[in-house]
Parts: structure tokens; sequence; C-alpha cells
């Protein structure tokens, strides 16, 4: 039997046990209040670390008993323990957390290796094992106040989808990282709050609906731009299933999507894809971010 420790730092913290890459027990969760969504902000790196090593003691339960490996889970560029960037959670950028993560458990009794993997790409690997799938390409999207995008199994790389650029428009410069024309700058939460300062996104998509003409197009924007990242995925590493889950998955219309797809992907051999929409949960990221570090382990 395996025993690892998943956990998943986005917009709060949440760390369960996994046994046999299963998630056993009540996962914890910081903030409680789950209408809290910018709780993690203002938080400097640091006492981000002592929280998430809090969570992980508190589900590790008794520390003499075996464990092998604990699973982190962060939004940004990571890559070999490090936090290269992190543009929504930007006290992170720079962080070696996996040695400052090693360091603070093993204070407090906690041993066993760190892994530490990109959120999207957690979500990937536990939409894989949950279904079987560990052998297969899994691409999940995830579209919150940043965009992510993640693939199992992992490959080495930065896989940044939601800073891909789907648009040559100077104008389009509402992205986190500052960059021009990135998918996250007409999709992100945050983008489209500084795009409509007078109404909230869901004020957006809901006015869309009743007819109003200044929505509808940026509804159907919003569409054309997701529709054009996974279009160069689909022409990059081939057709599949695509899995699309997050905060504002909600925003999501599959038709108006698939049409604007099949404008842009006609390669015959590329048709052969899917779209699948996951409701958004944390057990999903948790048994992923474990089970990337178990395989981790083997890597």
């Amino acid at each position: 039997m395996t025993t690892a420790i998943g956990v998943v730092m986005t917009a709060h913290i949440v760390a369960g046990k996994l046994q046999d890459q299963r998630l056993t027990g009540k996962p914890l969760r910081f903030p409680s209040d789950r209408d809290e969504l910018d709780a993690l902000l203002a938080v400097p790196g640091s006492e981000i670390v002592e929280k998430v090593a809090e969570q992980i003691v508190a589900v590790a339960g008794d520390t003499n008993a075996p464990l092998d490996a604990i699973g982190v889970a962060v939004p940004g560029v990571v890559r070999h323990g490090v936090v290269e960037d992190a543009p929504n959670l930007g006290q992170l950028k720079g962080m070696r957390l996996a040695d400052e993560l090693t360091r603070v458990l093993a204070e407090r009794g906690v041993k066993a290796p760190v892994y530490i993997a990109n959120d999207a790409d957690a979500i990937a690997a536990g939409v894989a094992a949950t279904r079987g799938h560990l052998n297969r390409l899994t691409r999940v999207w995830t579209l919150g106040n940043g965009i992510g995008y993640g693939r199992w199994p992992y490959v080495e790389g930065v896989w940044e989808g939601g800073h891909i650029t789907v648009t040559l428009d100077p104008k389009e410069r509402y992205c986190g990282c500052g960059g021009i024309g990135h998918l996250e700058g007409i999709m992100g939460y945050r983008a489209m709050r500084l795009r409509f300062l007078d109404l909230e996104p869901e004020e957006v998509f809901a006015q869309a609906k009743q007819g109003d003409t200044r929505c509808r197009e940026f509804v159907d924007l919003w569409h054309r731009a997701l529709a054009a990242a996974t279009s160069s995925f689909i022409h990059l590493a081939g057709p599949g299933r695509f899995y699309f889950t997050g905060h504002n998955v909600g925003f999501l219309d599959l038709p108006t999507l698939r049409a604007h797809l099949e404008t842009m992907v006609k390669m015959s051999p590329l048709l052969s894809y899917s779209l699948e929409i996951l409701e958004p949960d944390d057990e999903t990221a948790l048994i992923g971010a474990g089970v990337s570090a178990l395989r981790a382990l083997t890597w």
C-alpha cells in the first residue's frame, strides 16, 4: 500500500491523504469559507509555506506512520521544485518550494520526498487516475482568475497554456503577466474585471444572454480565444479529449466552443477530438498532486 499526501494551493489551500491513489478521510481547507476567493494574495510566501506544512501535519496524523511522498500543486511555472514564476500568486516567484517545505516539515517530524507540480497538471493527473487513464494523454483547461493548461503524462516543459498568444491586437494587454494578446488576458477573471470596469464577469455573461451587444461580442471573443488555444494544442500534439474545469467553467458553452473549433481544425486526422466539462472539485486535484508525487519517485 502506498501512502501520499496531496496539497493544492490556488486561491485557497486544500490538503488530503491518499492510500493507493484514493483519497481517504476528509480534506482540510484554508480558509474554510468557500466564498473567500483572495485569501492568499496578501499572505507572504514564508507564511504560506508554514500554513501548507500545518495542513500536511494535520492530515498526516501519526507522523510515525510511513509516508511515501508529498505532492503540492501550485499555479505558475514550476520546474525541479522551484516556482520560477507565478503571476497570480506573485509571492511564490523564485521560491525553492520543495526545499523550503521539506525543511519546515522535517522540523515538525514529517519526512517524505516533496514534489511540486503545476496545479493544472495535477488536475490532469487526477482526471487520468480517477478514470483509469494513466497511460493516455489527458489535457485540461482550468478557468479561473488565471487560465491553466494541464497535461498528463508529465513531460519536461513550461506548458503555460494560459499565456499562449491568441490575438495580434495590441490593445489586448489585460494579462496579469503583462504580455499582449494572451488567452488569460481575455478569459481570466481578473482580466475580465479590468476590461469591464462597470460590470462583474457574471453580469457580462448574464447580459450577453439577454442580448446586450457589447457583452455578446465579448462572450463570443471569450469562446473564440479558447478555441484558438485548444486548436493550437490539437495541431501540436494531436486530437483526443479535452476537459474544462475551474471556478468559471460555468461561463463555458460547449456548442459555441465546438462551432469555433470546427472553423480552425480542418485536417481529417485531427478531427477526433472531444470536449467535456468537469464540475470543479478539490478532490481531483488532490489525487493528481499525490499521484504525481508518487510517479516522480520512479522518474
